[in-house]
C-alpha cells in the first residue's frame, strides 16, 4: 500500500523538479514548447500502450467497457476543464503570464484534476503484487517536466513568488501521491472489469488533455516542428514499453 504512494509521489516530484529547472535556468518559450510536445509525445504512446492496451487484457470482451471508461474520462475532464475556467484557471499552462488575471484556487484545481487519472493508474499497477510498470511511470514522469516548466514559467511573470510556485508543485506531488494510493486501496478487491474501465477512464482524461492544453500550447510557441518532436517523444516511449 505505501509502495503505491511512493511511486506516485516518485512520478509527480518531476513537477517540483520542472519548477526549480523554470526558476533557475534562463529557459526560452520555443525550447518549453519542444519540451511540451515531446511530453505530450510520451504520455501518447502511455495511453496507447500502458492504459488502453493494457485495459484490453485486463478483462476479457472489454469493447464496451473501454469504450465507456474513454468516454468517461473524457467527459469528467471537458466538464472540470470548463467549470475551472470559468473560475480562472484556464491559462494555468500558459509560459507568458496570463495567470495573473487568474484564480490561485482555480490554477491549483486545474494543476490537481491534469495529474490524478494518470496518478491512480500508477497504483493500479502494483494490485495483485504486480511490479511497478516502469514504461508508464517514465513516461509520467517525463511529461510532468514539460508542463510544470510552462505553467512556472507563466506563473512567475504572472507575480506568482518563487515559494508560492513550488509550494503548489508540491501539494500537486502530495496529491498524485495520494492519487496513486487510492488506485492501489479502492481497486484491491475490485473485478478485472472495473480496473479495464479505470485505465481507460485514465487514457480518455489524458487524452482530452493533451489535445485541449498541452499540445496547443506547445504549437504556439514551437511552430511546425512540434509534430516532428511529439512523434520522437511517442517513438522513446514506446521503445521503453516494448523493452520493459
Amino acid at each position: 500500500m505505501l509502495e503505491s504512494f511512493v511511486w506516485g509521489l516518485i512520478a509527480a516530484s518531476s513537477l517540483v523538479l520542472g519548477a526549480l529547472l523554470a526558476i533557475f535556468l534562463n529557459i526560452g518559450r520555443r525550447t518549453i514548447g519542444l519540451i511540451m510536445a515531446f511530453g505530450a509525445g510520451v504520455l501518447v504512446s502511455a495511453v496507447a500502450f500502458d492504459l488502453v492496451e493494457e485495459a484490453s487484457t485486463t478483462a476479457p470482451n472489454s469493447g464496451p467497457v473501454i469504450a465507456a471508461g474513454l468516454a468517461a474520462g473524457c467527459l469528467t475532464f471537458f466538464v472540470g476543464d470548463l467549470v475551472i475556467d470559468r473560475m480562472g484557471g484556464e491559462a494555468r499552462k500558459a509560459m507568458t503570464g496570463e495567470q495573473r488575471e487568474g484564480s490561485p484556487l482555480a490554477i491549483v484545481l486545474g494543476t490537481v484534476l491534469d495529474g490524478v487519472p494518470e496518478s491512480m493508474v500508477i497504483g493500479l499497477t502494483l494490485l495483485g503484487g504486480g511490479a511497478i510498470g516502469i514504461s508508464y511511470l517514465a513516461a509520467v514522469f517525463i511529461s510532468n517536466l514539460p508542463e510544470a516548466i510552462a505553467s512556472t514559467t507563466g506563473l512567475i511573470a504572472g507575480g506568482w513568488s518563487r515559494a508560492r510556485v513550488l509550494g503548489l508543485w508540491s501539494f500537486v506531488a502530495l496529491i498524485s501521491g495520494l492519487a496513486a494510493l487510492a488506485g492501489f486501496t479502492l481497486f484491491d478487491t475490485a473485478p478485472p472489469e472495473a480496473v479495464a474501465f479505470v485505465l481507460a477512464f485514465a487514457g480518455g482524461a489524458i487524452l482530452t488533455m493533451l489535445a485541449d492544453t498541452m499540445v496547443p500550447e506547445a504549437y504556439e510557441h514551437a511552430g511546425p516542428l512540434t509534430g516532428v518532436v511529439t512523434t520522437i517523444g511517442f517513438a522513446i516511449a514506446y521503445g521503453l514499453h516494448a523493452l520493459a
